[in-house]
């Protein structure tokens, strides 16, 4: 638990070094939005109003960069109503980082060093043993796009495919996919089942398609996928960052998809959020954003291979 606070110190005096302002955003939202999550609810007695604890601050931070605070961050508490394992607890402790004017190859340098940083500053080193292997941290690291990934491990190129043809290929594969799933759904799974468990040393994967990305900018180049990264160590996701989407019509396009997503079923599936929408509309300038999910970074650093052992009081099921 003290590599664990000197984890968080060390991140937050290295954002402040970069100029960032710490902010605290609300926890309780009436609109649940900012990751794909399932929301916990709950009631608001005085303003007769039901409310959702917070699955990310993401929206509420992009707010705060078109009211012209450029370069902005905050540490704490997100609720995610989902499964319990090793790695995942219903709450958690993430930093969420917001930059204006800079993009995601900026958000990745920012990165790499954040947890290089960290990293040396608990343990004295940028290697850290986890279990039986030695994970180095030291930047610059790999940079690879998701589809290429998926292409070496399956010899096939999802994004030329039409959506039915994805389904299909993905199915010969040995995966079970839903009848609505488009190409780019396909390829995140298949990058979920094929790829994700060989990603030993810290990478960046790049390059996310746009249908699981509703709040990142597209890809000049190529405009199925988005300008996204996810870093990985030891096969775990640890961060998760990207070229912001700005454009108030392609957002509101997007989170409609969404919620075509969410009558479909999908229960972490965006909302429409018309006040970020109106927000967007006065105008937010070009930005990068990063999430790091700090629990999980400090089992790597401590050599913990479940999360209970770096929560003070992680969830239990009862023994009933």
């Amino acid at each position: 638990f003290e590599a664990r606070s000197k984890a968080i110190s060390s991140m937050r005096g290295d954002l402040e070094a970069h100029d960032f302002l710490e902010v605290e955003t609300p926890v309780l939202h009436p609109i649940a939005g900012g990751a794909y999550a399932r929301p916990f609810v709950t009631y608001h007695n005085a303003l007769d109003m039901k409310l959702y604890l917070r699955i990310a601050p993401e929206l509420y931070l992009k707010r705060l960069l078109v009211g012209g605070i450029e370069r902005v961050f905050e540490i704490g508490k997100n609720f995610r109503n989902e499964g319990i394992s090793t790695k995942h607890n219903p709450e958690f402790t993430a930093m969420e980082a917001y930059w204006s004017y800079a993009d995601f190859i900026d958000m990745m340098a920012l990165t790499e060093e954040l947890v290089a940083h960290v990293v040396a500053e608990v343990i004295g080193s940028t290697q850290v043993e986890f279990q039986d292997i030695v994970l180095d941290f030291t930047p610059p690291w790999p940079k690879v796009p998701m589809a290429e990934l998926v292409q070496e491990a399956t010899d096939m190129d999802f994004l030329a495919m039409d959506d039915e043809e994805a389904r299909s290929s993905a199915q010969g594969l040995g995966l079970e996919v839903k009848p609505h799933m488009t190409a780019g759904e396909v390829l995140n799974a298949v990058f979920e089942e094929k790829v994700e468990q060989s990603l030993i040393q810290p990478m960046f994967v790049t390059h996310h398609p746009v249908d699981v990305s509703p709040l990142a900018k597209r890809n000049a180049q190529n405009p199925k996928v988005t300008d996204r990264f996810e870093a990985y160590a030891n096969s775990w996701e640890i961060a998760n960052g990207f070229s912001e989407l700005n454009d108030p019509l392609d957002q509101r396009g997007r989170m409609e998809e969404q919620m075509k997503a969410r009558e479909r079923g999908d229960e972490e599936a965006h909302f429409i959020d018309e006040d970020f929408l109106r927000a967007l509309e006065y105008g937010m300038p070009p930005a990068a954003g990063l999430g790091i999910g700090l629990d999980r970074l400090v089992m790597l650093i401590t050599n913990s291979p479940s999360i209970r052992e770096v929560l003070f009081f992680p969830h239990l099921r009862s023994r009933e």
